[in-house]
């Protein structure tokens, strides 16, 4: 399966849209809103740019993207009165794959400059350039020392494609009825995940050291885990409820076994040692904070935490199992997700983490 042309959130404003459906994502990104802040206010004072260039990476579609870029714009200019000088002009550059609904974002854009505008003084509305920059970043997508800042918030846990090393010989999985790693999992599977993951984020980090000025830095924001076992009580359990989903549907005739059988997911969430490694190994960048955080399991009004997980899930991968099983088993299967994760959420303590990591560009 070709993940750049089939993986994308559900676009538009609708029940299963992404953007409907993102709150948990705008929750991890809120938590790490201080540490953000902080990071582009020292880059902006350091290197004092007339014009600040500035990537959101792995945006989607739905709201959290614009509210994101409004708290920079509001930090920065708050931060030029203080010093007495003007504020910069803003070039941001919206990142997803080619796939990505980018047109909800612009949509909303005339709203969002109108409230831009009645915040200020009249005569002084914001210097303000959007536009989008679609591609993988596991590629190029900038000219070299164009950016001041790289913002990544819940994307760098989607690899560039699933591990082939969990392919044998003749292009099977061998990893049978699992869609990520599970207990049951031969250790092949682990090791195909955690190298992919080493080599698409040691890629991410050296092309964004070419785009990024001398002094620029990032702030990345995705899913991990607290330590180096794979089978953990957090963003693994999630998964393994999602193959327990499908083989429910299996057992009830609704999915053809083989059809589990050869299907995994693009994802991986490393530990903190992994990161440190990796950046560390990358002699352009430095490691200049690194945090870890628990991810808050509530539900909403009148909504349980497994269906509210159950939704966010759809919105994220509704298209990659569209495209391998077909539409017809999207209702049930989520249905099923989300009560299962209900029940065990009330047996046992699910941990999943967030990683936070700021670096710089030496």
């Amino acid at each position: 399966m070709d993940v750049q042309k089939c993986f994308h959130m559900n676009g538009g404003v609708g029940e299963t849209s992404y953007s409907q459906n993102s709150s948990l994502q705008k929750k991890n990104s809120d938590k790490a809103k201080s540490i953000t802040l902080e990071t582009i206010q020292q880059i902006y004072l350091t290197t004092t740019p007339k014009s600040l260039g500035i990537a959101d990476l792995g945006c989607s579609s739905g709201p959290n993207t614009l509210s994101n870029v409004k708290d920079i714009v509001d930090e920065i200019e708050e931060i030029s009165r203080k010093i007495s000088q003007p504020a910069p002009e803003f070039r941001v550059y919206l990142n997803d794959l080619h796939t990505n609904d980018f047109n909800a974002i612009f949509q909303a854009l005339p709203k969002f400059y109108s409230d831009l505008k009645d915040q200020r003084s009249p005569g002084t509305p914001p210097c303000l350039y959007m536009a989008a920059s679609p591609g993988s970043f596991y590629g190029r997508l900038f000219p070299d020392e164009c950016l001041h800042f790289v913002y990544s918030s819940n994307s760098l846990h989607w690899l560039s494609k699933v591990p082939p090393g969990i392919y044998d010989k003749e292009g099977k999985s061998i990893n049978k009825g699992s869609v990520y790693i599970t207990e049951k999992s031969p250790p092949e599977v682990a090791q195909a995940y955690t190298q992919q993951f080493q080599e698409d984020f040691s890629l991410f980090l050296r092309l964004r050291s070419k785009e990024l000025v001398s002094g620029g830095g990032m702030v990345l924001i995705f899913l991990g885990r607290d330590g180096p076992n794979h089978i953990d009580r957090g963003n693994s359990f999630f998964w393994e409820i999602l193959s327990r989903s499908f083989a429910d549907l299996v057992q009830k005739g609704k999915v053809e076994e083989e059809k589990l059988d050869s299907y995994d997911v693009h994802f991986y969430a490393p530990w903190r040692e992994e990161v440190e490694d990796l950046i560390r190994k990358e002699e352009s960048v430095k490691l200049e904070r690194i945090e870890m955080s628990e991810i808050e399991t509530i539900g909403g009004a009148g909504i349980s935490y497994g269906r509210k997980v159950a939704m966010a899930v759809r919105a994220i991968q509704e298209s990659m199992i569209t495209h391998h099983f077909g539409e017809s088993i999207l209702e049930d299967l989520f249905e099923v997700y989300g009560r299962l994760i209900d029940e065990e959420m009330m047996k046992q303590d699910i941990r999943a983490f967030t990683t936070v990591v700021v670096a710089r560009k030496l």
